[in-house]
């Protein structure tokens, strides 16, 4: 069985990093349409799908683009509480990525996948791992120390996030994670 990491980018023309991770060991690749996102994750199977990208609102907003104070979730709280840094869901270049995981959720549990929301870069702190900002050699050595194989200095920064993705799922699939937030509103951390 695989676990899928997905780096999801806010719109299709952009690329998003795919991850199979089979076992301990990564394959990885750039996509960039639903259509694409869907098919893999379809053809590999995953015991879960790990994405990087909001899967839901704030309690009592019923859309992105409406007008209202309610900014962060209770998992998005959890995080800052903790130190962990992020874009708000509803800053900006956010918003498009957010419709698209919400969308993406959605067709995917309808289709008896199961889906949890993660954040790469907030695991890697946690898991002692630079960030890809700190230079992608340092973030693929992270990766690889903490057993992550078939990796590749050709790799992009969007397929070592969706590493650290699929990582997440694993641990969590372990019990080896904390949930942040509702069950609605949830959040996946090492």
């Amino acid at each position: 069985m695989s676990i899928v990491g997905l780096d999801l980018a806010g719109v299709e023309s952009r690329p998003t990093g795919l991850c199979i991770l089979k076992g301990m060991k990564a394959e990885t690749s750039i996509i960039y349409t639903d259509e694409e996102v869907l098919k893999r994750i379809a053809e590999s199977k995953p015991r879960i799908a790990a994405i990087d990208a909001p899967l839901s609102l704030p309690a009592g907003r019923e859309s992105i683009e409406q007008r209202t104070n309610l900014h962060l979730r209770e998992c998005d709280k959890e995080l800052l509480q903790r130190g962990i840094r992020f874009f708000p869901i509803t800053l900006g270049p956010m918003r498009k990525l957010t419709n698209r995981g919400i969308n993406l959720r959605r067709i995917l549990e309808d289709k008896h996948f199961r889906v949890i929301e993660v954040y790469p870069g907030g695991a890697q702190d946690i898991l002692g791992i630079p960030r890809k900002q700190q230079g992608l050699e340092k973030l693929r050595a992270g990766l690889e120390k903490a057993g992550v194989r078939g990796l590749d200095s050709r790799m992009s920064d969007h397929e070592l996030d969706a590493v650290t993705c699929a990582l997440v799922g694993k641990l969590f699939l372990e019990g080896k994670s904390v949930t942040y937030g509702t069950p609605e509103h949830a959040i996946v951390m090492p």
